[in-house]
């Protein structure tokens, strides 16, 4: 009989839609939560629970107390060992500690839902003794130690338990949150923990494009076309990213490196905006514009939660604009989607258009 850890942060990802780029401490989940914030990580706990449920016979789940796991598992009908009391609120010090008494049970792997933030908890907690595998749910997930979405994860699980893959060392990074909420990305590599090498189906870490002068001279002339074509008294919903902020730049407006921008008539007519001052902005005509992330592809559900499945559904798909210099493309094997909502998900897979140039457009396939 295999056996599963598993542990969700609860809290992780509720800053990202409000727009507060992150949910470490309590003072920043109190703000998220007046802001309206809502779970995301029980959603993906239990999406990725429910990819596992064919096989549920064939392993024992060990998991913790009340929301940091035991919810999400007999919401989908699992009779797991359950570690620990339950209790209404949660911290990195029970991620730690859970992680620990997890590892000591002898499970062939532990799955955390959670960020950046929760990654370096379980690092803390088990560094090498154990493999490890992420299902993103927060709002940095520059770490390579997670799968690409919940689908994903269930299927590396899988493969990992009864097929055997191998197991690589993966960066665990993460930012300075505060830095962050004021524009500055300052990452740190905290450590490696072995994970189970899918490379289809994990995310590499984040990579930050090149300031080549080729770099800077390919992401004005995508900015150039991309007003050119701005149309009158439409609203374009601008993500976060050194392409898209030269947009911002040759119009003389101050856009957010980091944060979701609303542009009208080529102004800034809201700057570092959340999920709720988008749709109270959304009229009847409105654009999406988002870069991918560098190394990783996602063009939705990493670094841009803002731009939510509400958000898009209201512009429409055919209203998302997808821009990126040649060299970010080149690194590119297809581009990603993990929004929360399996739908729309299936809904975005395909073929895009990528603006990668003046007047210059290159299809790439969305998984």
């Amino acid at each position: 009989m295999k056996s599963l850890g598993f542990i969700v942060n609860p809290i992780a990802g509720m800053g990202g839609a409000v727009g507060l780029k992150g949910t470490d401490g309590k003072v920043v989940l109190k703000k998220a939560l007046t802001l309206g914030a809502k779970p995301i990580a029980p959603i993906k706990a239990e999406l990725f629970l429910s990819e596992l449920k064919p096989l549920k016979g064939r392993f024992n789940l060990v998991t913790c107390a009340s929301s940091m796991g035991e919810d999400e598992a007999r919401n989908c009908s699992y009779s797991p060992t359950v570690l620990g009391n339950r209790k209404d609120e949660t911290s990195a010090e029970d991620t730690k500690a859970y992680a620990r008494r997890i590892r000591s049970c002898g499970v062939d792997l532990i799955v955390f839902c959670g960020g950046d933030g929760t990654a370096r908890d379980v690092l803390d907690a088990v560094e090498y003794d154990i493999p490890v595998l992420g299902v993103p749910t927060g709002v940095k997930m520059h770490s390579a130690v997670f799968a690409v979405d919940p689908q994903a994860a269930a299927k590396i699980t899988i493969r990992f338990l009864w097929e055997e893959l191998p197991l690589r060392e993966s960066e665990v990074m993460d930012v300075d949150e505060e830095a962050y909420r004021q524009g500055r990305l300052s990452a740190k590599l905290y450590g490696y923990m072995l994970t189970p090498y899918e490379p289809y189906l994990i995310q590499n870490a984040k990579m930050a494009s090149p300031m080549t002068e080729i770099e800077m001279r390919n992401q004005a002339a995508i900015a150039i076309f991309i007003i050119e074509e701005m149309e009158p008294d439409t609203i374009y919903i601008i993500g976060p990213g050194t392409t898209t902020r030269t947009i911002g730049d040759l119009l003389e407006e101050k856009k957010a490196l980091l944060g979701v921008d609303i542009f009208c008539n080529k102004k800034i007519i809201a700057g570092d905006v959340n999920e709720r001052q988008i749709i109270n902005r959304i009229e009847n005509n409105a654009k999406i514009i988002v870069t991918p992330i560098g190394g990783q592809g996602f063009i939705f559900g990493r670094g841009n939660l803002q731009i939510s499945p509400a958000v898009i559904r209201q512009v429409g798909l055919e209203n998302i604009i997808v821009v990126a210099t040649k060299q970010k493309l080149k690194g590119l094997k297809c581009l990603r989607v993990d929004t929360g909502d399996s739908s729309l998900d299936d809904s975005l897979r395909g073929y895009i258009k990528v603006v990668t140039d003046y007047r210059e457009e290159h299809m790439m396939r969305v998984e």
